[in-house]
């Protein structure tokens, strides 16, 4: 008899749950449904910890131990359609997958989008595809659990008018995603050249968003120096951002390179994971190695550290561009970073 208690009310329990297939963000997959949280949305100003996860990436090609040294996991791309429809980059890993590993570290887990520039200017220059386009966003992040979206438009052009069609769609999409307790971010370049990339990202852009990662590398040629991602790099992009463009320091968060770039014979440049180089004989805590004639320039742990140090002093993050090509164990640029905090 107790058997056939416990039984059914096991029964019962499960039929309750079949029956209703609403949740409270952010549980359950492939709920149709979803309650808004009644509280007021309250921003993290805590240092953000940020590595990239590029959908061509297996979970086998990094050191997941690295993500318990990070705060954020950042999922790319998911790219918009003409008609406002998303379509994620070929991957490696289910959505499902990569969710579950960044908070079985305790990860918050964002999905980035980039895309054409040609797609973005038409969809945000008409009020309705720019409310498609939002709405799939949102439902997008609600329904694969997602803390967040990072926007990685590269990039609006002022002198397309992309500066206010931008500002104003992330003020429309930061409202959206803060009323279900979702982050929103975005990518943009070192900006230290003038002219409508730079100009592209206007102040509404910044207030809308949480933080801002700083694209501070790949930055080859600037001043004459022929590395892409140098300390003075960091600096003058951390001065364009706070002083110039009026991002404040709670938003802006560094970004870091794990790989180096370097130039061949015919001035063509060409890029090798930082565990390439490791592989190749290069020293973790240098800074050049010649391979195949090419001499990579490359951020070793002591200018990791530095960085880190300079983002604490002047910022309010550190951001990896990527997992998959950071080296592993004592050689992984990521746990590295901790000794600079």
């Amino acid at each position: 008899m107790k058997r056939f208690l416990i039984l059914s009310i096991g029964a019962l329990a499960l039929l309750a749950s079949c029956t209703k297939d609403i949740v409270q963000v952010p549980d359950g997959y492939g709920a149709k449904e979803f309650v808004k949280p009644t509280t007021p949305y309250v921003a993290d100003m805590s240092f953000k910890k940020v590595g990239y996860f590029p959908a061509y990436r297996s979970i086998k090609d990094i050191d997941t131990t690295a993500l318990d040294d990070l705060t954020h996991v950042i999922f790319s791309f998911l790219k918009p359609r003409a008609d406002g429809m998303l379509v994620l980059d070929d991957s490696k890993e289910s959505i499902k997958n990569i969710v579950a590993l960044a908070k079985r570290h305790n990860c918050k887990i964002i999905i980035a989008l980039n895309g054409d520039n040609s797609i973005y200017t038409t969809l945000l220059s008409n009020p309705q595809t720019k409310q498609v386009l939002i709405k799939n966003i949102v439902t997008y992040a609600l329904e694969n659990q997602f803390d967040g979206v990072d926007l990685d438009w590269e990039y609006p052009n002022a002198t397309k008018g992309n500066d206010v069609t931008f500002g104003v769609f992330m003020k429309e999409l930061s409202a959206e995603l803060h009323s279900w307790h979702k982050t929103l971010s975005m990518a943009v370049t070192a900006g230290v050249y003038e002219g409508g990339i730079r100009d592209g990202i206007n102040q509404n852009a910044i207030d809308a968003c949480d933080f801002v990662n700083l694209m501070a590398y790949d930055g080859a040629g600037w001043k004459s120096n022929p590395d892409h991602s140098p300390y003075s790099l960091a600096q003058e992009v951390l001065d364009i951002w706070l002083i110039g463009k009026n991002l404040p320091k709670e938003k802006a968060v560094l970004g870091l390179p794990t790989y180096g770039k370097g130039k061949d014979a015919a001035n063509v440049e060409k890029a090798l994971p930082f565990k390439d180089l490791l592989n190749a004989g290069a020293n973790i805590n240098g800074s050049t190695f010649v391979v195949g004639g090419i001499t990579y320039y490359y951020n070793g742990v002591p200018l990791i550290v530095e960085k880190t140090k300079l983002a604490k002093a002047r910022a309010n993050g550190i951001m990896f561009w990527e997992l998959g090509q950071d080296g592993s164990g004592t050689n992984s640029l990521i746990k590295a970073a901790k000794d600079g905090l």
